[in-house]
C-alpha cells in the first residue's frame, strides 16, 4: 500500500538580514518516514524544523501538514509533537505529572490519562518511575522520558532537534536504537535534526543531507553513502578517498579518468561527461583491498606504505603514492601480527563499480 505524504514544504526560504539561512526548500515527509535533516552548522536544518514547527516564520514558501496549508499556523494548532536537546521536562513536576501534562490540556478524563501515562511509560521501559522527579533520573532516562511525553498525545509528526546530543557516546547508541524502534514499532512519523552523520545512517528512512542553506541530496543512507552526487556528500558521510582527474574514455562498464601522476583508473558516472572534462573520483576506504604482491583488480594504485593505524576491530593502511599523495584503506584487523611495515612496496585495488565519478570543483 502506497503510503500518503504528510508534509509538504514547498520552496520555504528564510533569511536573517542579509544572511540567507534557507533557501528555497522544498521535501515531501510520507506517512510513518523517519526522515533526518543531516548537516553540519549553519547548513539551514535547524531553520527548516523550526519553519515546520511554526516557532519561526518563513520570508516566502508554503509548510503542509495532513493536505492543510499551515504556513503561518500557530505552533499548538499544527498537531505536531518536539523533543529537545535539553529535555525540557518541568522540574517540580513528578514523572507521571510530566507526562500527563500535554493530556491534561486536551481535557482528556483521569482515568484515560492513568491508562495512557502507563502505556508509554511501559514503551520506554520506565514503567516504575512515576512517582519520581526529573532530578532523580540519569540524563537517559529523562530523554526517554521527554520521548514518552511526547509520544502520549499521539501527535501527526513528532519532530526531534538534536535529542541525543548532550548524552556520552555509549548511551548514544543505545538511545538511537530505541528510538528506532519506537518508530517501528509504533508506526510513528518523525522528522529529525543531527550534525552527526552516524546517527542519521542507523536510524533513518530518508537523510536529506543540507548545506549552505539548502538541500545537497535526499535519499536512503546507502544512496547518500554509496552513490554521493556532490564532493560533499562524498566528503561528509563517512571517510573517502577524494582526487581530481580527466575523463579519457567512456565504456558501458564504467568511466576512466587519469590522476595528474598519470594512474588511471575507472568508475561508475550517473551524469553526462565529456572526454577531456575535469571530474572527482571516490572511494572509499573499505572497499580497497591491501596486496603485498600485485593483484587483480580493475584498478589498481602502486606505492609504499606510509602508516599503519590499529582502531580496535579495524586497521587503516596509509598508502604514499609517487607524487607524495596518499590513498587510505580500511580493513578489519587481524589476530596475528601484522607483516606490512611502513617503507614496505604494497598495492591497494578496487572494483570499478565501488567508485564513484561527480562533478564539482
Amino acid at each position: 500500500m502506497e503510503r500518503q505524504v504528510k508534509l509538504q514544504a514547498k520552496n520555504v526560504r528564510k533569511t536573517y538580514g542579509p544572511v540567507v539561512a534557507l533557501e528555497g526548500t522544498s521535501i515531501d515527509l510520507l506517512e510513518g518516514e523517519f526522515l533526518t535533516l543531516l548537516g553540519p552548522s549553519g547548513s539551514g536544518k535547524t531553520t527548516l524544523l523550526m519553519a515546520i514547527a511554526g516557532l519561526n516564520d518563513p520570508d516566502s514558501g508554503e509548510i503542509w501538514i495532513d493536505g492543510e496549508l499551515m504556513t503561518y499556523t500557530p505552533p499548538h494548532q499544527r498537531g505536531l509533537g518536539m523533543v529537545f536537546q535539553n529535555y525540557a521536562l518541568f522540574p517540580h513536576l513528578t514523572i507521571y505529572e510530566n507526562i500527563a501534562f500535554p493530556l491534561r490540556m486536551r481535557k482528556m478524563r483521569k482515568a484515560a490519562i492513568d491508562e495512557q501515562v502507563a502505556r508509554v511509560l511501559n514503551t520506554v521501559q520506565l514503567p516504575d518511575v512515576q512517582e519520581r522527579f526529573a532530578s532523580e533520573l540519569s540524563g537517559g532516562q529523562q530523554q526517554r522520558i521527554a520521548l514518552a511525553r511526547c509520544f502520549v498525545y499521539e501527535p501527526s509528526i513528532i519532530l526531534m532537534d538534536e535529542p541525543l546530543g548532550a548524552l556520552d557516546k555509549k548511551l548514544r547508541d543505545s538511545l538511537q536504537r530505541e528510538i528506532k524502534h519506537l518508530h517501528d514499532n509504533l508506526g510513528i512519523t518523525v522528522i529529525y535534526v543531527t550534525h552527526d552523520q552516524e546517527e542519521a545512517m542507523v536510524m533513518s528512512d530518508r537523510v536529506c543531507l543540507m548545506n549552505e542553506g539548502r538541500i545537497e541530496q535526499i535519499g536512503s543512507p546507502a544512496e547518500l553513502y554509496f552513490r554521493p552526487k556532490s564532493i560533499f556528500a562524498a566528503d561528509f558521510l563517512g571517510e573517502s578517498n577524494l582526487f581530481a582527474g580527466k575523463v579519457i574514455g567512456q565504456t558501458e562498464a564504467g568511466t576512466s579518468i587519469q590522476r595528474v601522476d598519470d594512474i588511471v583508473v575507472s568508475g561508475v558516472c550517473d551524469t553526462e561527461v565529456r572526454n577531456g572534462e575535469t571530474v572527482h573520483y571516490m572511494i572509499r576506504p573499505e572497499n580497497i583491498r591491501v596486496y603485498v604482491d600485485e593483484g587483480s583488480e580493475e584498478n589498481l594504485a602502486r606505492g609504499k606504505l606510509k602508516e599503519t593505524i590499529m582502531i580496535g576491530q579495524l586497521t587503516k593502511y596509509f598508502l604514499e603514492l609517487a607524487d607524495g599523495s596518499e590513498l587510505v584503506a580500511t580493513t578489519l584487523t587481524g589476530g596475528g601480527k601484522d607483516p606490512l611495515q611502513p617503507g614496505d612496496p604494497i598495492y591497494f585495488g578496487w572494483s570499478t563499480n565501488d567508485a564513484r565519478i561527480m562533478l564539482g570543483s
